[in-house]
Order: structure tokens, then C-alpha cells, then sequence
């Protein structure tokens, strides 16, 4: 009769802080499969001090970023971008978002102006062949095109940089794994308010949705 193997919760505790911090999905990044999404880098999020929604740190990886960027053209591996932007009248989005607090409700300016054109950030824009996917919320698969996009593509894999880490990069990181796509998630390609909360999305994506690399790494796996 085979012995029933006992756990302590020490040991399963010891368990998940090794998946969480040092865990890794086991697939080959092969370039010829590839897709780079760069989500959401656009004036809102980047252009300093412009908005009430910027994300300082998602301008400081505009080098990383475009550098990246550079590199998957030169291999030839697809760019695509999203941005948030008025689409379908604001009838395609979730009903409850005006009620939450990242929307800043309380604030009395005039936000009729943002998320209207979805301007990418000038430094990484999109080159006249590259497609730009203008969704309606957070994940960028929801109610877009991107799904039908990667599958003519023949892309089984997708590259994730931009911001925000914790919200519209891990979205789309859960979306795309749902749907079958390997996913690779830039740890210094990807941007949020807090290294505390990209820090602690990072370890939450590489126990459970995706290869979690740094730029450097990234590069060297699709040189292979």
C-alpha cells in the first residue's frame, strides 16, 4: 500500500516562497514565435507631470523599452502596441469603472481630455507598419482584436513590456495565458508606482502565468 506523503506547513510554505521567488516556467523562446506587446506607454502614463495618471517610473523605462523595441524589429519578431482610448463611445468598457478610485473622482479638473486619442509616447512610437490596438480596459485581449491578430501571425508566444505592471501588463500577462499563449514578462521593461507592487506582481506572474526575464535575458533567449 502506498504511504500517504504528509506536508508540514513549513515545508509547504518553503515550498511556494522558492515557486514565487526563484520559480520558472519551462518553455524555449523561440524568436520566430514571438510577439512584443508594448501596453499602454502612452502620454498619460509617461508624459511627466502631464497628467494625474503618470507613472514616473514607466518614463524612466523608455530606454529599456525602446531598446527592446530596436531589437525585436531587427529580428524581425512583430510589434504591436495598445492604448487606452475613448472607443464605442465608453460603451465597451466595465460599468463599475468610473466608480473606482483610480479614476481620481474626487478630483476637479477637467480629465475629458485623457484617454481620448491614445497617443504612444514619442520616443517608442510605432513604426507606420505596426498595429496599435485600442482597448477599452485593462487586459488587452478584452474585446480587441489582439487574440485573431497573434493566431494570423502564427505567434504562440508574447513579449510583455509597459505599464502598468500590477495592472494593465499582468492583466493581459493572465489573459494570454488563459488563452494558450506562452508569455515572457519584462521585469525591467515594465513599469509600476511602487517597486514594492512591480516587485511583488513579478514573483505573483512567475509562480503561475509567465517566464519572468530581465532585458538583458530576454535578448540573450531570443539570440539562441
Amino acid at each position: 500500500m502506498m504511504r500517504e506523503t504528509k506536508f508540514s506547513e513549513a515545508h509547504v510554505l518553503e515550498l511556494a516562497k522558492k515557486s514565487y521567488e526563484a520559480g520558472e516556467v519551462k518553455f524555449d523562446v523561440i524568436a520566430e514565435k514571438c510577439a512584443l506587446l508594448v501596453i499602454d506607454m502612452q502620454d498619460e502614463f509617461v508624459k511627466p507631470h502631464w497628467s494625474p495618471y503618470w507613472v514616473p517610473e514607466a518614463t524612466r523605462r523608455v530606454p529599456q523599452m525602446k531598446r527592446l523595441i530596436q531589437y525585436c524589429r531587427s529580428k524581425k519578431i512583430p510589434v504591436l502596441y495598445t492604448v487606452y482610448s475613448k472607443t464605442h463611445r465608453y460603451l465597451d468598457r466595465p460599468r463599475t469603472l468610473p466608480l473606482m478610485p483610480s479614476r481620481f473622482p474626487e478630483m476637479s479638473i477637467d480629465q475629458s481630455s485623457f484617454f481620448v486619442t491614445g497617443t504612444v509616447w514619442y520616443e517608442l512610437a510605432p513604426a507606420d507598419e505596426e498595429i496599435v490596438i485600442h482597448k477599452p480596459s485593462y487586459g488587452a485581449f478584452f474585446e480587441t482584436p489582439l487574440e485573431t491578430i497573434l493566431k494570423n501571425l502564427e505567434k504562440d508566444t508574447v513579449i510583455i513590456s509597459g505599464t502598468l505592471t500590477n495592472y494593465c501588463c499582468s492583466t493581459t500577462a493572465r489573459q494570454a495565458y488563459e488563452r494558450g499563449f506562452k508569455v515572457v514578462f519584462g521585469s525591467d521593461v515594465t513599469a509600476a508606482h511602487f517597486p514594492q507592487l512591480h516587485e511583488m506582481e513579478l514573483q505573483v506572474l512567475r509562480r503561475g502565468f509567465a517566464k519572468v526575464l530581465s532585458l538583458q535575458d530576454i535578448i540573450k533567449a531570443l539570440d539562441k
